[in-house]
């Protein structure tokens, strides 16, 4: 079975370049905040943007974050199929180190025949603190990287012959028993594209080994949205490198790029809407106080690294890593990013826990109806 994206493609002229809207959500809610109320919240989200037209969305997973509240992406993203029509949603990322790998390759064969295709894999490694030391995983040692890659081995293995036998490493063990052919018993349930589903990875470093990892294996190469254009240079030459290492020519159309974007009527309005509400508090009470813990300061902001972290400012962020203004600027920044980074496929809006949300719906109807026709 084809990819959906693949099937989505054929009615694109050769030579056309089409540049996607794609939407990445942690998701983010405040503290204290009700699950149930906030996981429909982010229904709504997708619900909105796949009528729109949205090419794509992906969910995180975090199992310790309560501003990141969705640790069962899976599950959620198998609901929301349910509720949309279009929209390919993706687990952004499912952990890998985190999760016994017979139990996650079953989970993600049977989202993706649920999906019948309309479904990416997003993997990772892990980077969240608080998980790490619930799943007991030093990342001081890198070994979660090196569980990635064993736990996506024995996955690829399961979905494609499983041998009889035991799997095993320092993590976990299962066994794969005999089939018994007369009554079908045995491992079986396999993905309903082929050989699997398309598999994304996402880059946060400069020179992010993950993303030369997925240039060499052909996979979907991710930036987050927290890096300046410098970084996200380095993303497409790591990834570039990998390519070419397995003597094959790296696909841009694949790059997917996130950003936090707010358009309105006009850049004043936008500004002032961004200052003075949910995209400054998320930052202010969340992530500038997250990332120093995680990484011992601002630097992955900076575009210029001897900035002291008192310079990260709303201001500084409106200036040099988000997209906010009005149409026509908002425009000119993405054509700025996509000349500055030499092209990619498509662009992902982070999510946000947006009020009032009638703002941020005429904000995406902006950008899919009067930026994207212009880009």
């Amino acid at each position: 079975m084809l990819s959906y994206d693949v099937v989505l493609s054929k009615n694109v002229s050769a030579g056309e370049k089409i540049l996607k809207l794609g939407f990445f959500t942690m998701p983010l809610h405040p503290m204290g905040s009700k699950q149930h109320e906030t996981m429909q919240d982010d229904l709504e989200q997708i619900k909105f943007l796949d009528d729109l037209g949205f090419h794509e969305a992906w969910v995180g997973e975090h199992f310790t974050a309560e501003w990141e509240n969705i640790p069962a992406p899976d599950i959620f993203l198998a609901y929301a199929l349910a509720h949309t029509k279009n929209i390919i949603l993706g687990t952004g990322v499912s952990c890998l180190a985190q999760h016994n790998p017979f139990m996650l390759a079953h989970r993600i064969a049977v989202l993706d025949n649920l999906a019948k295709g309309r479904f990416y894999w997003g993997i990772g490694a892990g980077s969240f603190i608080g998980d790490f030391k619930a799943f007991g995983v030093d990342p001081s040692t890198g070994e979660q990287r090196d569980l990635m890659n064993e736990s996506l081995e024995f996955i690829l293995d399961l979905w494609n012959n499983p041998k009889p036998g035991d799997y095993k490493n320092r993590k976990w063990s299962f066994t794969v028993p005999e089939r018994m052919d007369d009554v079908g018993l045995g491992v079986h349930t396999k993905p309903y594209q082929t050989p699997h589903p398309p598999i994304a990875v996402a880059g946060i470093t400069e020179k992010s080994g993950s993303l030369k990892t997925a240039g060499r294996k052909g996979w979907i190469p991710m930036s987050i949205n927290f890096v300046p254009q410098k970084s996200l240079a380095g993303h497409w030459a790591s990834y570039e490198e990998g390519a070419k290492e397995s003597g094959v020519t790296a696909d841009r159309t694949k790059w997917r790029i996130a950003r936090d974007i707010y358009v309105a009527d006009t850049t004043e309005q936008a500004i002032e809407d961004v200052k003075n509400g949910t995209l400054a508090r998320d930052f202010e009470e969340y992530f500038f106080k997250l990332v120093p813990r995680m990484r011992g300061n601002l630097n992955v902001f900076k575009t210029d690294k001897s900035m002291t972290d008192e310079e990260v400012t709303m201001d500084y962020m409106i200036e040099n890593l988000w997209i906010v203004g009005s149409p026509e600027d908002v425009t000119r920044q993405i054509k700025e990013l996509y000349e500055y980074v030499g092209g990619f496929g498509v662009l992902m809006v982070m999510g946000h826990e947006w009020k009032p949300l009638d703002k941020w719906q005429k904000s995406m109807k902006l950008l899919k109806e009067k930026v994207i026709p212009n880009i």
